[in-house]
C-alpha cells in the first residue's frame, strides 16, 4: 500500500487534542481519518509526529497514512482539504514516502512556539490563539532562567504527573524568547527545540519562565526547580491556547521534493 506523509495545520480550539477520542469527542486525528474514508471507504488509522493536547494548535504537524491507491500528492491534498471543510484543519502538503517512513519514530527534532501577550485590554483578534497576562515581563530575566534548562537534564519537575514517557531525561537543544510590539502591549514568543518532549513540558517551562518575567521568581529559581526533580517545584502550567507545534524535522524531509517542484511552477 502506498504511504503518504501529510503536513497539517489546525486550530486546536474545537478539538480534544490530536488523538482520536471516545465517540462524540472531536479530535484532529478523527477529522483527517474521516476525510480519508471519504476518498477510500473503510477504516483508516494515521500516526502523527506529536499528540498535541486539547486546545493546542499546529502549523507544521506531520502524519502518515497508507492508502490503496497511488494518489498524485497534489490531488490527494486538494481532495482531503475538500472533505475536511468546514473543520479548522488544513493539509498544507502531501508527499509519497517509503514504507520505512514513520511520522513519529523517524522524526529527529520537534519545534514548538508559545505566544504570550502582555496587556491589560482583552485580546480580540488573537483570542484563543495566545496566553494573555496583564503586565509587561522582564525579557532579560526570562532569558537568564531559560539558559539553565538547555542541555540534557532530568525534567521531572517540568513533566505532567500523567506523562507516560519511560524516562524524564530529555535534551533541550534551544529556548529562544523574542519580545515584539503588540497593540497596547508586548508579545513574547518562546521557541523550544528538542528531539522529543515530555507531556506538558513546554507549558510547564513557559509557565515557570513567566513567573521569572513577572519578577515573582528570581532567574536562578528555574535551575533550583530543575534540580529538585519534583513536580511541586514547577510554576503554574500555562494554558494550551498559546502553544503551536510548528516543525518536525527528518533526516530526509519528505516535503523537500514537493518544495523544489513548487519553485519551478
Amino acid at each position: 500500500m502506498p504511504r503518504f506523509a501529510l503536513k497539517i495545520e489546525y486550530n486546536g480550539a474545537p478539538f480534544q487534542g490530536w488523538q482520536r477520542q471516545a465517540e462524540g469527542q472531536p479530535s484532529v486525528q478523527a477529522a483527517v481519518e474521516a476525510a480519508l474514508a471519504r476518498l477510500e471507504p473503510g477504516p483508516h488509522t494515521i500516526a502523527a509526529a506529536g499528540r498535541t493536547d486539547t486546545g493546542v494548535h499546529a502549523t507544521g504537524q506531520v502524519a502518515h497514512c497508507d492508502l490503496a491507491r497511488d494518489w498524485d500528492p497534489f490531488r490527494l491534498k486538494q481532495a482531503l482539504n475538500w472533505h475536511l471543510r468546514p473543520a479548522a484543519v488544513a493539509i498544507l502538503q502531501t508527499a509519497r514516502v517509503p514504507d520505512s517512513f514513520h511520522a513519529r519514530f523517524s522524526a529527529l527534532e520537534r519545534r514548538y512556539l508559545f505566544r504570550l501577550v502582555a496587556r491589560r485590554a482583552p485580546v480580540t483578534h488573537d483570542k484563543g490563539l495566545v496566553w494573555q497576562v496583564p503586565g509587561a515581563l522582564d525579557l532579560g530575566a526570562m532569558l537568564a532562567g531559560a539558559g539553565q534548562l538547555i542541555g540534557n537534564h532530568d525534567f521531572t519537575t517540568f513533566r505532567s504527573s500523567m506523562c507516560q514517557a519511560q524516562s524524564p531525561v530529555k535534551t533541550l537543544d534551544e529556548i529562544t524568547i523574542t519580545e515584539l510590539p503588540y497593540p497596547d502591549g508586548n508579545e513574547y514568543r518562546f521557541t523550544l527545540r528538542a528531539r522529543s518532549f515530555l507531556h506538558n513540558q513546554v507549558r510547564s517551562i513557559v509557565g515557570s519562565l513567566e513567573r521569572v518575567g513577572s519578577r515573582a521568581w528570581a532567574p536562578d529559581r528555574i535551575g533550583q526547580a530543575l534540580a529538585a526533580r519534583n513536580r511541586a517545584a514547577c510554576g503554574p502550567v500555562c494554558p494550551p491556547q498559546g502553544l503551536y507545534l510548528t516543525q518536525v524535522r527528518y533526516a530526509d524531509d519528505p516535503f523537500d521534493l514537493v518544495n523544489e517542484k513548487l519553485k519551478h511552477l
